[in-house]
Order: C-alpha cells, then sequence, then structure tokens
C-alpha cells in the first residue's frame, strides 16, 4: 500500500520529517505547504516535491497522510482541515495549547474515521521501551511512587531568537509547552496519569513572558504520588525513578537500572519482624530493545498502523494526557489549589486568556 504525504510548515524541524518520510518504504511526497513560503519551497526543491502557497491545494491532492509540523497554537485549525479532507494527521508535539482544542482534534478523527498520532518520538527511546514492557508485564508491581527530573537548559539568548518564543500569545506557554511536553509525556506514557495535580511554576531567570521553571506534586488514583520537575533555567541529565510494589527502575539519561523487591514490599511491610529490616533488593540485568527514539521511528509506527489497521504507539487520544498535565500545572499555579484531572476546559480557557490579555501574570 503506497502512501502519500504532505507537509505543513518549514520551521526546524520540517527537515527531520522530511528526512524520516524520505528514509520510509513506498511511499510519495505529494508536495510541502508554510507560511513560510521562500523557506518552504527551498524545503520542496531539495526533497525533489511541489510547493504550494496555500493548504487547500495540497490537501486537493487528496494525500493519505498529513504531517503538521507548524507552531503549536496553529495544530488544531490545520489538523482538523486535513482530517475532514480525508488524511491521517501526525502533528508535531505538543497536540496543541490547551486541552479543550485538543478535544476538538480528537473529535474531528473520530468522526472522519481517520488516525491521529502525535510525535512524541521519545517513546521510542530503548531505555523508555524496556521501562515499559517492565511495568508493562508486571516486574514493577503496583506502582508506589515516580519521580521525574528534566534539565532543559537554554540561555538567555535563545528567547531572543524568535519573538513568539515564552509568551503567551505567541506560544501558549514556556517550559511546559515547548520544552518539557516529551517529559510529562513519558510521565504518563510509564506511570499513567495522575488524578490529581499540585503546580507552581514560575519565571526565574529567562526574558519570557511565561513560566520557565515547573514543579508538581502529583496522586495517583491508587494512592500512588509522584514528583516533576522541569526548568530552563537548569543544566543537566534526565532522571527518572518508578517505585513500584515488587521493584525500581531508575533511568538516568540512556541507561537503565532494575532492582526486584524480595519480597514484595506490600508483604514485607507485613511479616517482617526486626525493626529495621529491609526487603532483599536483588540487581537485574535489562536487555535493551533497538529503537533510536527519533522521528524515523514514529513514521514507522505511524505508517504500519495505517497499513494493518492498530492503533500507533502514539494516538493523540492518549498523548492527550500530558497536555492535561501542563494545563493542570498552569491552573493549579493560579489557584493556588489542587487541579483533579481531565482539567476543568472553562477554567483554562478563562485563564489562558486572562494571561493573554495581561490581566493574569506568571508568578
Amino acid at each position: 500500500m503506497r502512501l502519500r504525504y504532505g507537509v505543513i510548515g518549514a520551521g526546524v524541524v520540517a527537515p527531520l520529517h522530511l528526512q524520516a518520510i524520505a528514509a520510509l518504504d513506498d511511499v510519495e511526497l505529494v508536495g510541502i505547504t508554510a507560511l513560510d513560503q521562500e523557506r518552504a519551497n527551498a524545503l520542496a526543491q531539495e526533497a525533489g516535491c511541489p510547493f504550494f502557497a496555500e493548504q487547500r491545494e495540497l490537501l486537493a491532492l487528496e494525500p493519505d497522510v498529513v504531517v503538521v509540523c507548524t507552531p503549536h497554537p496553529s495544530h488544531p485549525a490545520l489538523a482538523i482541515e486535513a482530517l475532514e479532507a480525508g488524511a491521517h494527521v501526525l502533528v508535531e508535539k505538543p497536540l496543541a495549547v490547551q486541552v479543550r482544542e485538543a478535544d476538538a482534534m480528537i473529535d474531528a478523527a473520530d468522526r472522519a474515521g481517520r488516525l491521529l498520532g502525535v510525535c512524541f518520538q521519545q517513546r521510542f527511546r530503548p531505555v523508555i521501551a524496556a521501562a515499559r514492557e517492565l511495568i508493562a508485564s508486571g516486574r514493577l508491581g503496583e506502582l508506589v511512587r515516580v519521580s521525574i527530573v528534566d534539565p532543559l537548559y537554554r540561555p538567555n539568548s535563545y528567547y531572543g531568537t524568535a519573538g513568539w518564543r515564552g509568551t503567551w500569545e505567541g506560544e501558549g506557554g514556556g517550559v511546559l509547552m515547548n520544552q518539557a511536553p516529551h517529559t510529562l509525556d513519558l510521565l504518563c506514557h510509564l506511570a499513567g496519569p495522575p488524578s490529581t495535580v499540585w503546580g507552581m511554576s514560575r519565571r526565574r531567570s529567562q526574558p519570557m513572558e511565561a513560566e520557565d521553571t515547573a514543579t508538581a506534586l502529583l496522586e495517583y488514583p491508587g494512592g500512588a504520588v509522584g514528583t516533576l520537575a522541569v526548568s530552563t533555567t537548569e543544566p543537566g541529565v534526565q532522571r527518572i525513578e518508578l517505585v513500584g510494589d515488587r521493584g525500581r527502575i531508575e533511568i538516568v539519561g540512556e541507561t537503565l537500572a532494575f532492582e526486584r523487591f524480595e519480597p514484595p514490599l506490600s508483604e514485607h511491610l507485613r511479616t517482617a519482624t526486626e525493626m529495621f529490616e529491609q526487603p532483599a533488593i536483588v540487581s537485574e540485568s535489562v536487555v535493551l530493545p533497538p529503537g533510536r527514539g527519533d522521528h524515523l521511528d514514529v513514521h514507522q509506527d505511524f505508517a504500519a498502523a495505517i497499513r494493518t489497521g492498530v492503533v500507533p504507539r502514539v494516538p493523540a487520544r492518549d498523548a492527550l494526557w500530558s497536555l492535561e498535565l501542563a494545563n493542570a500545572i498552569v491552573l493549579s499555579t493560579h489557584t493556588g489549589h489542587a487541579v483533579p484531572l481531565p482539567v476543568d476546559r472553562d477554567a483554562y480557557a478563562a485563564l489562558l486568556a486572562d494571561l493573554r490579555s495581561g490581566k493574569a501574570k506568571t508568578p
């Protein structure tokens, strides 16, 4: 089954998608369109496909797949138009700026009977895939605690490269909307979505309107707890820790360690007789699966899902939870209260309007 692709957008991530599409089997790139026509035309010439000044011209060719790699505030309108034209849509992260818009995109995909995927390529990193398999196989056991710390450092000069960076109107937020969506997705992908979020976001050191630092305390339906910390003011390496009844997973960058508890915590807590006794902690080696965690992995998976009718690894309905979490942290920051998930759509829309108008300010 030959798939015909169209690409919308000519920004910094567009070449990554074009390279991935070029590496796929049995596909044809039918065209590129973008607001930056000079840049899009140059990319089209390089890729050997037509350039279109308007999206409707590209959609008139009835592509099987449309890849949306524009700034995220434009995702909803572009994706919905492509879905209604009959295309499957793969959209760059994040899905949208607010959950209400993402709901509309998912509804449009359901009505059209088409797939809507999100480019969360970090799910394909070998350490993440291995951790996911440990959890799915029951090796971790019932979740006790999760922690994720992700330094996403940017110098001040980064925010001077484009006027829309770090603004509520142009980007819909700061670190939570630009740098941390992968982090939020990995947390939800591995631990599941929390039920309640206490968030605190701040603008500390960056010359921007929105937040450069965010932290959150999370509560899960089964009683497990979690913490999240992301910032563009801190250099370092991503660290993820998941503790379950049966073991512990630690991911530091691209290394993974797994320790098994003997007996499980739930049993040891009841039966141990010594005052400071602990269960045995047994280290196990974990074989990492193949994968690169890049755009090609996402595209290969999405194309296979279209051809076979299976669910892609990053369906929009699943990827929505990272946006729920981002919106919840901002909402909690400004209300001073815990926010249950799913997020109150009306409450967040009202807050975002106040932030964009200047009526509300980032602390």
